[in-house]
């Protein structure tokens, strides 16, 4: 399965919440320094669909806040 995420880094409270447009919009307290906003986006996902985090991949957007994220090994 494939998601288009917003992400916002530095968030004071993190969070995943569904926009309108059909993307997830994705809050993370981490920084967007040397990765660890990236790391958190995925630990925030793993933790929202309750799979490892080991199943979740950045495709493409590893530098902005719109990324394209796959979960490897869901039907959906």
């Amino acid at each position: 399965m494939r998601l288009t995420v917003h992400v916002i880094p530095k968030a004071r409270h993190p969070r995943v919440e569904p926009r309108d447009d059909g993307t997830l919009m994705v809050a993370v307290t981490a920084p967007p320094h040397e990765g660890r906003a990236n790391a958190a986006l995925v630990l925030a996902l793993a933790d929202h669909f309750g799979v490892p985090r080991s199943r979740i991949r950045i495709v493409h957007g590893h530098g902005g806040r719109r990324k394209i994220v796959e979960i490897v090994g869901t039907d959906s």
